[in-house]
């Protein structure tokens, strides 16, 4: 294929500002910026505010929403300044990772290097990338109206499809730079498949963790406080609102996923020793694995200390690092 090696650093280039953004977006909802920017357009906006009168003009209109009425009355214009800057950033991120796509796409069009199917993949990303745009959106607007927090499901949304434009991305990228092998593993295939749905379930809920602010009450590990299942989880009435909208529901939701995880890690590993893989087989599960231990790990570590910005902001990329590896492993052992 003609520039192929450009079309894989143009297409990898693409994974890592969206890994980028989720680092940006991380430290915007941990330092909870993420509705200092109260209107969005798609080309106007640009430029931040300059000039002292465009600051007061912009923290003025700030001043009218839910957040600063309720929580942030006391912001000096300085203070503003701070949080509008994390938010500002990740949507210029967004805006540079639009032409960062659309630019050599166009030039690869030209040139005739894109094979048909590597057209239509192309179209599909540009797409979701456009959709999550729109969602991100959707999403602060949700914390414009009454409550000054964004709701937690359209969080969900938002963080799931930047994890699964980044999947689908390098999904489209590795047939380029690996050839694939006509032999397979049928139980190892099955088994990757049921961690990747598992841990979409759990990202999922660890946006649902950070929406509802569940990792701070019972910050004790194994046991939640005294007991392996306390009342609190199910407090709430009907019953299934406490798994999706019961901050502690939700968080003994997720920390009986990671175990669940942590048990199918387990069987791959034993299935890896059992089976004659090659070394790229075997280098994609280690990485998994080793990944999958770190992420736990993490994930204990801020529990137990509440949730401090660095130790959350490490758990939420490792995630999906945790993510990416799972798609290598998908691609690895795939069927021919």
């Amino acid at each position: 294929m003609k520039d192929q090696k450009w079309i894989v650093r143009w297409l990898l280039s693409g994974c890592f500002l969206i890994f980028l953004m989720v680092v940006v977006g991380g430290v915007t909802r941990l330092t909870h910026s993420g509705l200092s920017m109260v209107d969005w357009h798609l080309f106007m906006g640009v430029i931040p505010p300059l000039s002292d009168a465009e600051w007061q003009q912009t923290f003025n209109l700030y001043k009218q929403y839910p957040e600063y009425q309720k929580v942030n009355f006391n912001y000096t214009l300085n203070e503003f300044k701070k949080i509008f800057f994390w938010e500002y950033l990740h949507r210029m991120m967004g805006r540079l990772l639009g032409l960062v796509f659309i630019i050599p796409f166009i030039f690869f069009l030209i040139r005739k290097s894109l094979s048909k199917k590597l057209i239509l993949q192309s179209l599909l990303l540009f797409l979701l990338g456009a959709l999550q745009g729109a969602i991100g959106w959707w999403m602060v607007k949700s914390g414009l109206v009454d409550k000054p927090d964004v709701s937690h499901y359209r969080l969900a949304v938002h963080l799931t499809m930047a994890f699964l434009t980044c999947g689908y991305t390098l999904w489209v990228v590795l047939p380029l730079v690996y050839k694939k092998e006509k032999k397979g593993y049928p139980k190892i295939r099955k088994l990757c498949f049921w961690i990747f749905y598992i841990l979409i379930i759990q990202i999922i809920y660890g946006a649902f963790v950070a929406g509802l602010n569940a990792g701070v009450g019972f910050n004790t590990w194994p046991k939640m406080g005294d007991h392996w299942i306390p009342e609190a989880i199910y407090a709430l009435s009907p019953f299934w609102k406490n798994f999706v909208e019961g901050k502690y529901g939700v968080q003994f939701v997720h920390r009986t996923l990671a175990f669940v995880i942590l048990f199918l890690i387990t069987i791959l590993m034993y299935k890896k020793e059992k089976s004659n893989l090659n070394n790229s087989e075997n280098q994609a599960i280690n990485i998994l694995c080793s990944i999958t231990i770190l992420q736990i790990l993490l994930g204990v570590f801020t529990l137990i200390y509440i949730v401090p910005l660095q130790l959350a902001l490490a758990h939420q990329l490792c995630a999906f690092l945790l993510f990416m590896s799972t798609v290598y492993c998908l691609f690895i052992f795939k069927k021919s």
